[in-house]
């Protein structure tokens, strides 16, 4: 399982990912950082992606889109550490739900 992470979440959170056993780039790391959702969504396409990323559009891009999986982050402005706190209980129930082909998980 791949992810992609968006410009609103730390390029730390797809390096702690990808340390975690889950290859993540994020999208400034890709040189996309300031594309649109759309260029994003064909980049996690291409990539066979999962979206990581607090934008709502994306949530909505889940529920219209057949064959996109976001994880919606709906957390305010964090530390890293602390986000990464939060993620990691979390986070096997979260991969195992996309696995199952869940399209949109929600973190709150």
């Amino acid at each position: 399982m791949r992810f992609l992470i968006d410009a609103q979440l730390p390029p730390g959170l797809a390096r702690w990912l990808t340390a975690e056993g889950y290859p993540s780039d994020h999208v400034n790391d890709l040189g996309i950082g300031p594309a649109t959702d759309s260029r994003i969504e064909a980049e996690a396409r291409r990539l066979g992606a999962v979206i990581w990323s607090k934008d709502v559009d994306f949530a909505e891009h889940a529920r219209l889109k057949s064959g996109l999986q976001v994880v919606w982050i709906r957390l305010g402005n964090t530390t890293n550490a602390a986000l990464r706190a939060r993620l990691a209980p979390r986070l096997e129930t979260v991969t195992a739900a996309l696995a199952a082909g869940e399209t949109l998980i929600e973190i709150r």
